[in-house]
């Protein structure tokens, strides 16, 4: 059964109402069966009101899981001395681009842990390098730098920038980054936005510490901050982490986050995570259902896919391109052509 405050405040959502923090809180405190239908439903609704049918693949390509910082809930955190480190070759990364040019993708991902090696200079060359030989709309993901390499970044080509906030709370942020702050975070944040990359953020649901406020709070975030891309994941703990003990987050919570935010971002890309399906075999397929329109297939050469492991598991969640298309066809929805660009509001 509904109870009548969560229709009226999930109608009042969907038709584009501004919700207060207790209107959040409410709704991602709900545990009611038939109430988590109807929260997914009007997701889905939106997601295909703003942003249509198409799925968005972007192929990543993790090209160095060297890591300068420590955080507690990650498995390439820098004393984790267990794990086999490399990077791949400048050339290498070039092959691994045009592969996934090959494959038809329209958008790749350049991802690493943040790895000082990899410098301004040659991640430019890097960027205008692929950008020449592929095409391929390029977004990037190595962490916080200096804004200087932001914008000599964005000069070379580079279109998208990837920087989860991992969560609104200062002090849980502090706390899992030792050294590292918030407030740093988010400015570089806004440093990208000025600078015209499309930007994508995100957070993690079921860390240590987190309460359904700091949810709250993420979504306050979202929307403050216009994110054009929001990846919302589950809490994975790592065996080789301060973190090994802890439970993993709830995959359900963390649907219920993602269609929320799906509902009052209105045309915002949202992926349906590699988290999602390693914590349950159907999990994108579920997260397609509630929000999500992004896929982003890992194009990572074998010979190194296995050793960038953030969270456990990862590589074993192996859904092949064959195997996406399938999925996106049994749910009616298309592959998109494009390189999946946010619509605005009066394309949607």
């Amino acid at each position: 059964m509904i109870q009548a405050r969560f229709f009226e405040v999930l109608q009042n959502a969907e038709e584009g109402g501004r919700l207060s923090f207790d209107d959040l809180l409410f709704l991602l405190s709900s545990t009611r069966k038939e109430e988590l239908e109807a929260l997914f439903a009007a997701a889905d609704r939106v997601r295909q009101r703003f942003v249509g049918d198409e799925i968005h693949l972007r192929g990543i390509v993790e090209f160095s899981n060297m890591c300068i910082q420590n955080c507690w809930y990650c498995g390439l955190r820098r004393d984790n001395r267990q794990l086999f480190r490399y990077q791949m070759g400048l050339t290498e990364i070039v092959e691994a681009a045009k592969m996934v040019k090959s494959r038809g993708l329209k958008t790749l991902v350049l991802q690493s842990g943040e790895d000082p090696w990899f410098t301004r200079e040659r991640i430019s060359g890097l960027i205008r390098e692929i950008k020449g030989s592929t095409g391929l709309t390029i977004t990037l993901s190595v962490g916080e730098r200096p804004d200087g390499d932001y914008e000599e970044w964005k000069n070379a080509g580079a279109d998208r920038y990837l920087l989860k906030q991992e969560t609104a709370s200062p002090t849980l942020f502090h706390h899992l980054r030792p050294g590292r702050k918030l407030e740093d975070r988010l400015n570089s944040l806004r440093v990208l936005k000025k600078l015209g990359y499309e930007v994508g953020s995100g957070n993690m649901v079921g860390l240590p510490g987190q309460n359904v406020e700091d949810l709250a709070r993420d979504v306050q975030l979202f929307l403050e901050y216009d994110y054009d891309m929001i990846g919302i994941g589950p809490f994975i703990p790592h065996p080789q982490t301060p973190l090994a003990g802890s439970p993993p987050g709830d995959l359900t919570r963390t649907l219920k986050v993602m269609a929320i935010t799906r509902i009052v971002t209105r045309n915002t890309n949202l992926p349906a995570t590699t988290a999602a399906g390693v914590l349950d075999p159907n999990g994108r397929r579920r997260a397609l259902q509630a929000g999500a329109n992004v896929i982003m297939p890992d194009m990572t050469p074998w010979t190194y896919r296995q050793h960038y492991q953030i969270y456990p598991g990862k590589v074993d969640e192996r859904l092949g391109e064959g195997k996406i298309t399938e999925l996106i066809s049994s749910l009616g929805r298309r592959v998109s052509p494009g390189a999946g660009y946010r619509l605005s509001s009066t394309d949607s």
